[in-house]
């Protein structure tokens, strides 16, 4: 359920001691990037801020993250549990989370689907074209990618209109794949584009 300033009071501040567990979610990767603990001012601060706040037990004080590195996190929603003694944070992380300077803090938990392949890609830049196929695609002049876009987009159209679901299926792969290919090439990347259709959505 949605946390807002009328509903603080609702979670079960009195039996987690005052302090709840929060899992900060990136909201538009899914990637769990760090957990950490709130108290009723925390919580507020981040509602009424915008900027995550959690209590830092070893400082004994309110600790907005990335108040030192600047890498704080852009909240943009909390949620409880079904105990309510849980807090789910949605935000958009600038810069990376953890202080050993990676994404998240669990950096060894494989990241959703689409992240990791669109960072192998990335791996690929600058990789021998004779070793892999995406290598080859990003020695290619940028025309040569954005046409592999439009000829998968066309084959998707196709296998669309004769429903053929299986043919469909890989098509789109395809498609997917070649658009992540061509947004690296580009300097861009998946999650920017998602930034354009979150702030569509809103």
């Amino acid at each position: 359920m949605l946390i807002t300033e009328s509903t603080v009071d609702q979670l079960a501040w009195e039996k987690m001691d005052q302090l709840i567990p929060c899992i900060v979610q990136h909201v538009l990767t899914g990637e769990v990037l760090m957990q950490g603990y709130m108290n009723r001012d925390a919580l507020l601060e981040t509602l009424q801020t915008k900027a995550v706040t959690f209590y830092s037990r070893s400082k004994q004080r309110l600790w907005k993250k990335g108040e030192q590195s600047g890498h704080v996190l852009q909240f943009t929603g909390a949620y409880r549990d079904c105990d309510n003694d849980s807090i789910l944070v949605q935000a958009v992380p600038k810069g990376p989370t953890c202080h050993l300077g990676t994404r998240s803090c669990f950096a060894e938990a494989p990241a959703p689907f689409l992240v990791q392949l669109n960072n192998i890609i990335k791996a690929r830049r600058g990789a021998s074209p004779d070793d892999s196929y995406t290598a080859k695609l990003l020695s290619q002049p940028i025309k040569r990618i954005a046409q592999k876009v439009g000829e998968e987009g066309v084959e998707v159209a196709l296998a669309a209109t004769v429903q053929d679901k299986d043919e469909l299926l890989n098509e789109s792969a395809d498609l997917l794949y070649h658009l992540l290919v061509t947004l690296e090439a580009s300097d861009l990347n998946l999650e920017q584009v998602l930034e354009v259709l979150q702030q569509r959505h809103r």
